[in-house]
């Protein structure tokens, strides 16, 4: 097998390839969009680190790699899109039931939460912020109907990263530092 070059130089004068072929340039709102996504996985690879062997760590790689088919589906003009796996609803279904369990395992929220410690609560909470950024970058992109099910996904997910991070605090001892203004 031969090893796949990582520079291709095609990008040079700044326009990329979707998935299918079709050349657009890197400010295209697609481009931007599995940008977002590309971070967040990325991010959410910190928290990993910073949870190896923790119960429920485990979800954390699922969730990138779900992140890797919303990429390829944002990565993609509709003939790229045709190769694609669907994207699977039970994936946010698996995201809701999980933020059903953490959330039964903690006090009720009575107020907005100040992000803090311990360190893996807070990369939680800037993977949040980040995915609801890509969020937001694919809702110019659903007059595609299969990113639909993408943003529902993320918007499940950033619900997910913050309760993970409120979870993740709590197991560790710390207590919601709540805003009270």
């Amino acid at each position: 097998m031969k090893d796949m070059n990582i520079y291709t130089k095609t990008g040079d004068k700044g326009s990329t390839s979707l998935v299918g072929g079709a050349r657009v340039r890197k400010d295209d709102p697609k481009v931007n969009a599995y940008g977002n996504v590309d971070e967040l996985i990325s991010n959410i690879a910190l928290i990993r680190a910073e949870e190896e062997g923790v119960p429920l760590a485990e979800n954390l790689r699922r969730i990138q790699a779900n992140l890797m088919l919303v990429a390829a589906h944002l990565a993609a003009d509709d003939h790229g899109a045709k190769r694609l796996k669907s994207f699977d609803q039970s994936e946010t279904e698996f995201l809701e039931k999980q933020i059903d369990f953490m959330t039964g395992q903690m006090p009720e929220q009575i107020a907005f939460i100040l992000p803090a410690g311990p360190r893996a609560a807070a990369l939680s909470h800037i993977a949040r912020t980040v995915c609801r950024r890509a969020e937001r970058s694919c809702v110019p992109l659903m007059e595609e109907p299969r990113i639909e099910s993408v943003v529902k996904y993320l918007n499940r997910l950033s619900d997910y990263l913050f309760v993970f991070g409120r979870y993740t605090a709590h197991k560790a001892g710390v207590k919601d530092d709540f805003w009270q203004q």
